[in-house]
């Protein structure tokens, strides 16, 4: 049965790093006690240190976090792997590297086939269809911008609505007009910090203490209620042909 836990974001308010996801990632994992770690979204911290931080975390469970970049084999290392965990960071970064490793058809794969998948803001992102809807400037041009597809919907994190003051920029509610306009019959579905949405099988779950609005095409915004249950296939894109 696929399992995920997609996280908006790897803290949220003033708390420390991944401190508000603890208790979520101690209660999916059941019983793995090594976690395969992808650090590729990293671009300004070295994969080392990256991968020290987030085993800090995990350590505080019981779990040994090691990143894949410690492979001579990567897909080997996915072959293997207890659970995998995808951090945060630039997700074209993410999904480039991702490509070039040819990794994207193993993770599938894996996944599909029961392996537990924690994600955060990038390693989010890069579970829906395609990247299309993530914050991040595109510091360089993945072949593709298709990803896992292990749900079927987009999702957008960090979101925020509204304009801080003095910004005469688009909303990130503009913005996701502006795909669910040029992209009909697609669905986002916007995680504030703090939130993320946990995959069982074909049911999913809103863990956090915010509501998650819902794009529609058309311009409809619904809101998935905190601690609301619902079926993926409720909330498939059917992209137009």
């Amino acid at each position: 049965m696929k399992r995920l836990l997609l996280l908006s974001s790897s803290r949220a308010g003033d708390t420390g790093y991944l401190e508000h996801a603890l208790e979520p990632i101690r209660d999916f994992l059941r019983g793995e006690r090594r976690v395969l770690f992808i650090p590729y979204a990293s671009v300004l911290r070295g994969f080392d240190e990256y991968e020290e931080s987030v085993g800090r975390v995990f350590a505080r469970l019981g779990v040994e976090a090691v990143s894949i970049h410690r492979f001579a084999d990567a897909r080997r290392a996915l072959e293997n792997a207890e659970a995998l965990c995808v951090g945060g960071g630039n997700t074209f970064a993410l999904l480039q590297r991702l490509y070039a490793r040819d990794l994207i058809g193993t993770v599938r794969r894996r996944v599909e086939g029961g392996l537990p998948y924690i994600g955060w803001s990038a390693g989010t992102n890069v579970a829906c269809p395609t990247i299309r809807t993530t914050n991040d400037m595109p510091v360089v041009q993945p072949p593709s911008l298709d990803a896992f597809r292990l749900i079927p919907f987009q999702i957008n994190p960090h979101f925020i609505s509204g304009k801080p003051a003095g910004h005469n920029g688009e909303s990130r509610e503009e913005r996701l007009a502006e795909f669910l306009a040029t992209n009909p019959g697609e669905n986002v579905l916007a995680l504030l910090e703090g939130s993320a949405l946990r995959v069982e099988g074909d049911e999913a779950r809103l863990l956090g203490e915010s509501d998650a609005p819902l794009f529609r095409s058309g311009g409809a915004v619904e809101a998935i209620r905190a601690g609301a249950r619902f079926e993926l296939e409720s909330l498939a894109g059917r992209p137009s042909t």
